[in-house]
């Protein structure tokens, strides 16, 4: 069975990619001029983004290396102590909206820190895949289409990784608590 598994693991990726190319052909499209003509498009969004990634990750580092993180931290706790949430895990839901890398990295290391079959190691890669990187993507996204007015897709977005926040916690801790 698992040699089976691994066989279409192996081979998933070069038999769709040749699907496409097929169906493309089959279909008369000019598969190489249109890979290009969206490589191109591709490169516009990249140069058109590239300022608002730029202003997201330097406002990332700042809060993480100015302290602010661990002064935000020092205030919560006792908030955190009486609703039985872990300190840990608040890097975790406070960084998540905000950058996606600098999540998994703080995700990854609460899991190597406290192993992924912890309390805190799954509440972690679960918190991690029910939230979402909400001001990257309006900042992204919004951004090479051209969307200014963001203020209601933000508010939605931030209840949206709150509710993802707690209901992690709800049920992580029902779950293995």
């Amino acid at each position: 069975m698992y040699q089976w598994i691994s066989m279409i693991s192996l081979w998933a990726i070069p038999v769709m990619i040749a699907f496409i190319l097929v169906y493309g052909w089959s279909r008369s499209v000019p598969v190489y001029e249109t890979f290009v003509d969206g490589a191109k498009g591709g490169l516009t969004t990249t140069v058109r983004i590239l300022p608002h990634l730029v202003a997201m990750m330097v406002a990332v580092t700042m809060f993480r290396e100015s302290g602010a993180l661990e002064w935000l931290l020092s205030l919560m706790s006792p908030l955190l102590e009486l609703l039985h949430v872990p300190e840990e895990i608040v890097p975790l839901a406070l960084l998540r909206p905000i950058t996606g890398t600098g999540s998994l990295a703080v995700a990854t290391d609460m899991i190597a820190q406290y192993g992924p079959d912890s309390f805190l190691g799954r509440l972690a890669a679960t918190m991690q895949g029910s939230t979402d990187t909400t001001l990257y993507v309006l900042t992204v996204y919004f951004g090479a289409v051209g969307i200014r007015n963001s203020a209601y897709a933000l508010r939605v977005g931030l209840w949206s990784d709150l509710a993802g926040v707690i209901f992690s916690l709800v049920i992580v801790s029902y779950v293995f608590g």
